[in-house]
């Protein structure tokens, strides 16, 4: 299966959505490119200590294998005994001031093929923000811009994908989610080809303008100690959550990917506390009570 088409649009997307970014934060992004002995390579585009992002990553990969990892297999057993090509772009954004969330998007083909038989490919992907402290206007403008990237493919479509997303970024061992939600699909290989690469790259042509107006409203809000310090304890959720449940860093790690870019994604000051509760009818408390449980913001 000819994956050229999918390739420089992801590639095309990777530089269009770093331009965006070192645009909003006025610093530049490093490039990394990389090979993976067992077949294709990638690009890590990186920020730290930007003039916004305390770090951030734009990653491109594209890999390739003569067997799946368990991670895969899994999940699709009918895989087994397959090549395969895998290719994405995954982004995850730390801001510095506690009044602008992190965000990821992320969007993935995958094909799988066997001499004799059809190839077994699907599309994957999907945003979703966390924010440290909540405002509506950011909530419903952020899904919004989900439900505007999906509305062209089914009515049902969004209200699906968010479903998804609620039940996915979901924290299992702390029964809790992790952020706010957005949208999230894997699997996708229904009505074909072309509308299943169509309706990707529609969400994803969608992030910047999802994302970065809330950046732009937030940033200049002034924060001190207090909010820093809850920022980084609510940063260890999304740690916990990409290194125990996330399906794309067990397979990158699995697949033997580049792990200085699979754990691109974690920020970089987190803390721990034990047994840890919010002050009752505080700003922190109100994350827990007014924005975390899944709800239609749309």
């Amino acid at each position: 299966m000819d994956t050229a088409p999918v390739r420089a649009c992801f590639t095309g997307l990777q530089d269009s959505i770093v331009a965006a970014l070192e645009a909003f934060d006025g610093q530049p992004f490093r490039s990394d490119s990389w090979v993976r002995p067992e077949g294709g390579g990638g690009t890590s585009r990186l920020i730290e200590d930007g003039n916004f992002f305390e770090r951030g990553g734009v990653n491109f990969s594209h890999v390739t294998g003569t067997a799946l990892p368990g991670s895969a297999t899994a999940h699709r057993p009918e895989l087994a005994g397959r090549s395969w090509e895998a290719l994405g772009v995954s982004l995850v954004l730390h801001p510095r001031n506690p009044y602008c969330p992190t965000s990821h998007m992320n969007v993935r083909f995958f094909v799988a093929e066997k001499e004799g038989a059809d190839p077994v490919w699907w599309f994957g992907g999907g945003m979703d923000l966390t924010p440290y402290y909540g405002f509506a206007e950011d909530s419903i403008h952020f899904h919004r811009s989900c439900k505007n990237a999906l509305d062209a493919f089914g009515a049902d479509i969004h209200a699906r994908y968010q479903k998804w997303c609620d039940e996915y970024f979901f924290l299992k061992h702390r029964d809790e989610p992790r952020g706010i939600g957005g949208v999230f699909f894997d699997d996708l290989n229904e009505g074909g080809f072309e509308r299943c690469f169509a309706l990707t790259q529609s969400v994803a042509a969608s992030f910047s303008g999802a994302y970065l107006p809330i950046c732009a409203r937030r940033r200049d809000l002034p924060y001190g100690e207090r909010e820093r310090d809850f920022q980084a304890y609510r940063r260890g959720r999304y740690v916990e959550f990409n290194l125990v449940w996330d399906r794309g860093t067990l397979f990158g790690l699995q697949s033997g990917g580049r792990t200085e870019s699979i754990l691109m994604s974690l920020p970089p000051i987190v803390k721990w506390r034990y047994d840890w509760r919010p002050t009752p009818g505080s700003a922190e408390e109100k994350l827990y009570t007014d924005f975390l449980p899944p709800r239609n913001w749309v």
